[in-house]
């Protein structure tokens, strides 16, 4: 008997539907066809120990199974469910008149329960727009599964549950949830808080700027200064995530499996890789692609502590996708892509030893040391990082104040503002939404400055002998400033308080 059950696999951030064809006929054997790897050629045995424990067996005939389209690579145990139904379903266990109408996926335990798996919701949305009449998984990605709305999501936690469901024995519990409900469940509620932050004043005006206008930023001081804990609440005043933006970021934590019990992101990601990564852990890849940490990072934040410590292969990887906002991985046979629309927050040391500019700490390094550090950060890198602001180490008198900062509730506001007028500003411009996207072509259009502020640029630029690169990031930076104000035209004010976020371009650090 045949029978045709279907699965999905996922490529990129996207899934495409595999029919799985079950044939059974005389003779014996078990033959699975149709590109599958390792995982999936072991699953015969999952499925024969899982069948035996809960009162079913493979039949002793001659199996054959085909997975299409058969010249699309298929891996994961996740087909161990979808295969077990098809088996039952052509030996005549189960009524297999209705198994056509659910995308069926988990892996098989061999109790017979089943294992959460990846990518459950570009499942869910492909099932949705192919016309699927629901989609059964393990039930620990039911909610994830579940966002997608007008498709029935059935969770289950044994392989008995779906024989019986589909023998019509028991009817199975449809996981439901309010997407809209999800999306705004502690939003206002961030885990980390700038009310928190004692003292650091110039630090978190320099992080609202680069907030306001998606600009990347790098903390330099010595250990201890508070640049870990200042990253870390870069979020909470970055503008609430959208829908839409909740839906992609969800979508590729997804397919890494990274998915928590609530369903829907509704936070901003925040990834901190150790400086030990990899290049393909960085920015994705491998011999079956995955995303790598910038994409985890996608419409949130990426933080490199400590810069110079990573390689610098890694670090050159990573500079055509922070232009592109998006990586690119090609194989033999296909290409996928992975959105990576991040802000990009580095922190550094001023020397090897920590200690440079330091007046309370001897200078242990050689500038042929310091050199040495320095150089690690190339200067194409530097050239996308907008805003540089140096951490001083907080006195004690700021530390052992009672009275709270500004929360970052507060702060949030005034950027998404700023964001407001920047998304109505580039409108009509594509793939242009704040400040640091800007093209020179539009930093020449809404960066126009009058005789005041040019002079004052180009005093700063000759005294602080401030390089080239640096005019197009004070114009971009001057331009956010201004937008905080909500005012149309920039200022000397605006260009001089730029200005201060250039440390790094200053000579005597990069020389």
């Amino acid at each position: 008997m045949l029978v045709k059950i279907f699965g999905s696999a996922v490529f990129g951030v996207e899934a495409t539907t595999i029919t799985v064809e079950v044939n059974i006929d005389k003779g014996i054997g078990y033959h699975l066809v149709g590109l599958p790897d390792n995982a999936i050629k072991e699953s015969s045995y999952r499925i024969s120990a899982a069948l035996n424990n809960v009162g079913y067996k493979l039949p002793g005939k001659k199996i054959t199974i085909n997975m299409a389209p058969a010249d699309l690579r298929k891996e994961g145990s996740a087909y161990d469910l979808t295969l077990a139904v098809g088996i039952l379903a052509a030996s005549n266990q189960l009524k297999s008149d209705k198994v056509g109408d659910y995308i069926i996926m988990g892996e098989l335990s061999l109790d017979g329960s089943l294992q959460p798996i990846k990518g459950a919701l570009p499942i869910a949305i492909k099932a949705k727009e192919e016309g699927f009449k629901g989609f059964i998984l393990p039930k620990q990605n039911s909610k994830e599964a579940a966002i997608v709305s007008d498709l029935e999501v059935y969770g289950i936690e044994n392989i008995t549950e779906i024989i019986d469901f589909f023998d019509e024995k028991i009817t199975l519990e449809r996981t439901i949830i309010d997407t809209r409900a999800e999306f705004y469940k502690n939003i206002d509620h961030p885990e980390f808080d700038f009310a928190d932050v004692k003292g650091q004043e110039s630090v978190k005006r320099s992080m609202e700027i680069a907030a306001a206008g998606g600009h990347n930023i790098i903390l330099i001081g010595p250990p201890g200064s508070g640049k870990t804990m200042l990253s870390k609440r870069l979020p909470s005043i970055l503008p609430p995530m959208t829908l839409k933006e909740a839906l992609e970021t969800t979508k590729i934590h997804s397919v890494v499996g990274k998915i928590k019990d609530n369903g829907l992101m509704n936070q901003r990601p925040f990834r901190s890789p150790h400086h030990t990564i990899s290049d393909v852990a960085l920015v994705g890849g491998g011999q079956y692609p995955q995303p790598g940490e910038i994409s985890m990072s996608h419409n949130g934040v990426l933080f490199l502590d400590e810069l110079p410590e990573f390689k610098r292969s890694v670090l050159e990887v990573m500079r055509q996708p922070l232009e592109d906002r998006e990586v690119t991985i090609s194989r033999a046979k296909f290409t996928v892509t992975y959105p990576c629309s991040f802000m990009l927050v580095a922190s550094m040391n001023p020397s090897p030893s920590g200690y440079f500019n330091d007046p309370d700490a001897p200078v242990t390094s050689s500038p042929a040391e310091m050199q040495r550090y320095l150089s690690k950060i190339s200067g194409p890198l530097l050239d996308r990082i907008d805003i540089h602001i140096e951490v001083n180490p907080v006195p004690f008198h700021k530390l052992s104040e009672e009275q709270l900062a500004e929360p970052s509730i507060i702060i949030r506001e005034r950027v998404t503002k700023a964001r407001e007028l920047q998304t109505e500003r580039f409108s009509e411009v594509e793939n242009t939404h704040y400040n640091a996207q800007m093209s020179v072509k539009l930093i020449r259009k809404y960066c126009k400055l009058n005789d005041e502020s040019k002079n004052l640029l180009k005093t700063a630029m000759e005294r602080l002998n401030l390089s080239a690169r640096a005019y197009d990031r004070i114009l971009k930076v001057s331009r956010t400033i201004a937008d905080l104000e909500g005012v149309e035209n920039i200022t000397s004010t605006h260009i001089s308080e730029a200005i201060q976020y250039r440390s790094l371009d200053r000579e005597g650090w990069l020389g």
